[in-house]
């Protein structure tokens, strides 16, 4: 899973890509577009503009009410407009520019339609909403000298005005009959409440502003008294804007949003399908396929059993993996055990499969703070590489670390997963826009590459043993049962009776948040409280969670086409060209990707 670390716009002309000329009169004009779209939303958006490298000391917050929200959408539809006159003027010739151009529209579109629907006065979740925007803001700056620092400190500043903005937005949503689904409510108090906890109570903004001026201190460069003021100042404003949030989501905005139901219904969720996706799907289609990967990938984790420990069924053969396979003792230790993995992972792939150059060869292992989501997740490097891509590991308490199920996710999570696509794009951002780098990638492209790693590394033998290949079924059967939760639950349907052999909890019956739990439990061997947290993320982001296999499907099913197309031609696909043609694509919808990526090689 990543979490989106934009890039900037390019600073220098752009220059063709591989294998890919720009257009014969150098024209960029759907890019530019695209470009200067961008630099207005970090206008609006200062955190964006961390995120981006395009200013690493911005030190404001965006404005989290609904007149924030207006003015990004007053942005989005001139930009639209723009598009449009573009556009009657001739439609792109150049590739490149045709890619963008569809982009563009759709994600433009797509975020239009969510503006209507008021999706942006009832957004809380426990992901990707305002509140962890709000955090991710902070990680993301510069840490080396008192002036980053000091960046740091005023932001933190401004963190009770942002929440107090965020607070009318939801406000507004409740006069409006818009109202979040109390599960992501709760949650998300949950979450204010572990980030008022940390540092014995002095909360995880003043705690973070303490690390700071300690790395200053160890590095001979402390800081002067005003800042340190400052700092402690900022840090307790914070918390005392994070305990308000708390108290109004839990005393004021639950009992009002109670009656509102978690799932989202048919049109809310087509509305979130596209958004992540870039496609308009056949949802009944789609949950009928989910099924049928769910039985594959079950009938697989049975013979694989039998190889980890004969007799066994899956699950007891993963207990067994657990309790006796290989693993790493120590949060350090095994942040170093991952490292060494994606290390390996590159030497490995470089110039057979893949072609990784620069600084798209460097990658971070990072242990994830305290209140993170319970699932591993990666964050983009800035446009220049100065904060390079970085993999987090939360390690919820543990000090103990099994490696069978955690190979195949760092594959997914590093490389030749979210890390190498990422960054390659990052390092294209010539060729490319900023905005299709950043704001404008779709999750189906980038969680679906990353799926699509972890099963290219089964096919190359890169899952070394039995133990690693049940990780990796494992997981797939996680994203599997997904795409039939996530759609059954918010759209109503019925559980089938037996699938092609797949015993089936509560078959026939309605597949509701509690059905969802059972399933959970059934196809996967998450412990209790990761398959709760993971229902709650389905509730609270219809659509993102159906992203990963549907965007895996495609990326296969480009390949076998283009593998297609070869053989007819009389030779076969060479996997390393195509990889590199298909990465310098950039990011699309699916209603795009797989015709592209047919015709490559």
């Amino acid at each position: 899973m990543t979490s989106s670390g934009p890039t900037a716009p390019p600073a220098t002309a752009p220059t063709a890509a591989r294998g890919e000329p720009t257009a014969p009169d150098g024209s960029r004009a759907v890019r530019d577009l695209a470009e200067r779209f961008v630099d207005a939303l970090t206008r609006l958006d200062p955190a964006l503009a961390t995120q981006l490298g395009s200013d690493p000391l911005a030190d404001g917050l965006p404005d989290l009410s609904p007149a924030g929200a207006d003015a990004a959408e007053d942005l989005r539809r001139s930009t639209l407009a723009r598009l449009d006159a573009l556009e009657a003027a001739g439609a792109p010739d150049d590739a490149a520019e045709r890619r963008c151009a569809a982009l563009l529209r759709d994600r433009l579109e797509t975020a239009a339609a969510e503006h209507a629907a008021g999706e942006h006065l009832r957004d809380v979740g426990v992901l990707f909403s305002p509140v962890q925007r709000v955090r991710a803001a902070l990680l993301a700056m510069p840490v080396d000298d008192e002036a980053a620092v000091a960046a740091a400190v005023h932001r933190t500043s401004r963190v009770p005005t942002a929440f107090a903005g965020y607070v009318r937005s939801l406000e507004a949503g409740v006069a409006a009959g818009l109202g979040a689904g109390p599960a992501q409510v709760r949650d998300v108090v949950a979450q204010l409440d572990s980030w008022a906890a940390v540092a014995g109570g002095r909360g995880w903004f003043a705690d973070h502003l303490e690390g700071l001026l300690a790395g200053l201190d160890a590095a001979g460069r402390g800081p002067s008294p005003a800042l340190r003021r400052d700092a402690e100042r900022a840090g307790a404003d914070a918390l005392a804007a994070v305990r308000s949030l708390r108290d109004h989501l839990s005393e004021t905005y639950l009992p009002a949003v109670a009656a509102t139901p978690d799932p989202v219904g048919r049109e809310r969720y087509l509305l979130g399908a596209r958004r992540w996706t870039g496609a308009d799907l056949d949802l009944e289609e789609v949950y009928a396929w989910g099924w049928r990967e769910l039985a594959a990938v079950h009938a697989r984790m049975v013979a694989v059993a039998e190889e980890v420990l004969p007799g066994a069924t899956p699950a007891a053969a993963m207990a067994h993996l657990d309790a006796h396979g290989p693993a790493v003792d120590g949060v350090e230790p095994v942040r170093l055990h991952l490292q060494a993995l994606m290390d390996g992972a590159i030497e490995d792939l470089d110039g057979t499969v893949f072609d990784i150059e620069g600084p798209v060869r460097v990658v971070e292992a990072r242990i994830a703070p305290p209140g993170s989501a319970a699932a591993p997740y990666y964050t983009r490097p800035s446009l220049d590489f100065a904060r390079p891509g970085r993999t987090w590991l939360p390690t919820l308490g543990r000090e103990r670390f099994p490696l069978w199920d955690i190979v195949s996710t760092w594959y997914h999570e590093g490389v030749p997963g979210h890390h190498l696509q990422l960054a390659h794009w990052t390092s294209r951002a010539r060729d490319l826009s900023s905005f299709q780098l950043s704001v404008g990638s779709v999750s189906a492209a980038t969680e679906g590459w990353a799926l699509y790693a972890e099963t290219l590394m089964d096919e190359l033998g890169h899952l070394r043993d039995a133990g690693e290949r049940m990780g990796y079924l494992n997981a797939q059967a996680l994203r599997a049962v997904r795409v039939v939760i996530d759609i059954g639950m918010h759209l109503g349907l019925h559980v089938p009776h037996d699938q092609q052999g797949l015993p089936v909890v509560a078959a026939g019956e309605v597949l509701t948040p509690e059905v969802a739990g059972l399933l959970l439990a059934e196809r996967t061997r998450l412990p209790a409280e990761f398959r709760r947290s993971e229902v709650v993320r389905y509730l609270g982001m219809p659509g993102q969670a159906i992203s990963y296999k549907l965007g895996e499907r495609a990326w296969l099913a480009g390949r076998a086409r283009a593998a297609a197309a070869a053989s007819a031609r009389g030779g076969q696909l060479d996997l390393r060209a195509w990889h590199a043609a298909a990465l310098d694509l950039g990011p699309l919808g699916l209603d795009d990707l797989e015709p592209e990526l047919a015709v490559l090689g």
